[in-house]
């Protein structure tokens, strides 16, 4: 089994950290016991993870000498929430943990979200580490430090860049997940192709049904190669002040719709999707993308089974929820659009009326 681990770094200095890749990882204490500093951690996960991999996890960091407490909590976007969050600290409290104590969040993005977040809070901050459990949290949201949980208002508005000391990626757990949330990470699975892996975007036009029939070989290549565009982007910009604005593509359209149709409506992957086919078209208004290349993008997530068109919430309220967007700058909007496969680009040179224009094209 070692040698079916791939590794990567992210390359932050004295916080660079590791990401390993591989089957069976769960129940390798020695990919997690170099990076627990005491011999204590707190496990954070949810009712649908924790019966499937919590004992198993507690079990490896048992036999290893590391004691372990865990909080189990609600599944789902709509719990990114202060009063969610507070459970995780009545836990570390409850639990007498210290600074030096580990968290380790076990479960999806909401959960590793959460989890960050709250070790870059408690006692001003205590090292985690991150054992994402789905497509989306393997790809994305576990590798670059961004913690948040949502406002009534918006996505993600309350957070910290808060570095994991391991992402421990096992392919495994993939083996549970339900087809929607499957389908939901191909979205982001599919942006690196777009912004900045045009390779990598042929090769999934390529292999889309074999990420969608589970084939372990093509599932383990997708999350190696989205880790390595990831860990290469977030060692350049580790604050989003350039080149990081760009994993955002379709994220601004797909918070407001996330926000706009209540949290848990529709799993952020389906948002993105949405979102950037909406980029896309605006694109395509702006004269960057011609039009066989936008319906090779469509195509591509047609056959992801994702959706390609967003709900009607209306322009108005989808730009009033873009406001919102952390990329807005001097209240001007920021967006991730394309100038090709492979070419994407931080602008705000499109208008409010081009940009409704967008939505009112590809809101269905």
């Amino acid at each position: 089994m070692q040698d079916m681990i791939q590794s990567l770094t992210v390359a932050l200095a004295e916080r660079s950290y590791p990401i390993h890749i591989g089957c069976g990882l769960l129940g390798m204490a020695e990919l997690i016991e170099p990076h627990i500093k005491q011999k204590k951690a707190l496990i954070v996960t949810n009712t649908t993870v924790g019966p499937l991999y919590l004992e198993m996890l507690r079990s490896t960091l048992e036999k290893a000498g590391i004691s372990t407490q865990s909080v189990v909590l609600p599944d789902g976007e709509q719990f990114k929430t202060w009063e969610t969050l507070n459970l995780i600290f009545d836990a570390l409290l409850g639990s007498h943990c210290e600074r030096s104590t580990s968290l380790i969040a076990l479960g999806g993005g909401v959960i590793g979200d959460m989890g960050g977040f709250a070790a870059a809070c408690y006692q001003r901050g205590m090292p985690f580490i991150q054992v994402p459990t789905t497509l989306l949290s393997l790809v994305d949201s576990s590798v670059g430090g961004k913690t948040a949980i949502n406002h009534p208002l918006g996505k993600n508005m309350i957070g910290a860049f808060y570095q994991p000391r391991l992402v421990l990626a096992d392919i495994t757990t993939l083996d549970t997940l339900p087809d929607r949330e499957l389908k939901a990470g191909l979205a982001e699975v599919i942006k690196y192709g777009l912004i900045r892996d045009p390779e990598f975007f042929s090769w999934l036009e390529e292999n889309i049904e074999k990420l969608l029939a589970r084939d372990r070989s093509a599932l383990s290549f997708a999350v190696y190669r989205s880790c390595a565009n990831k860990a290469e982007v977030v060692a350049a910009d580790e604050r989003e002040h350039g080149e990081r604005a760009l994993l955002n593509l379709g994220h601004t359209f797909g918070h407001a719709i996330e926000t706009g149709l209540g949290y848990g409506e529709w799993l952020h992957g389906e948002a993105v999707a949405a979102g950037t086919l909406i980029a896309a078209e605006l694109s395509c208004q702006l004269g960057w993308l011609d039009a066989a290349t936008m319906l090779r993008i469509e195509k591509l997530f047609l056959r992801a089974q994702l959706p390609v068109n967003g709900p009607l919430l209306g322009t108005p309220r989808y730009l009033e929820l873009m406001r919102h967007d952390k990329k807005v700058l001097d209240g001007k909007m920021r967006l991730v659009l394309l100038k090709g496969i492979g070419f994407g680009v931080v602008s705000d040179e499109a208008s409010e009326l081009q940009i409704g224009a967008a939505i009112d094209a590809r809101c269905t």
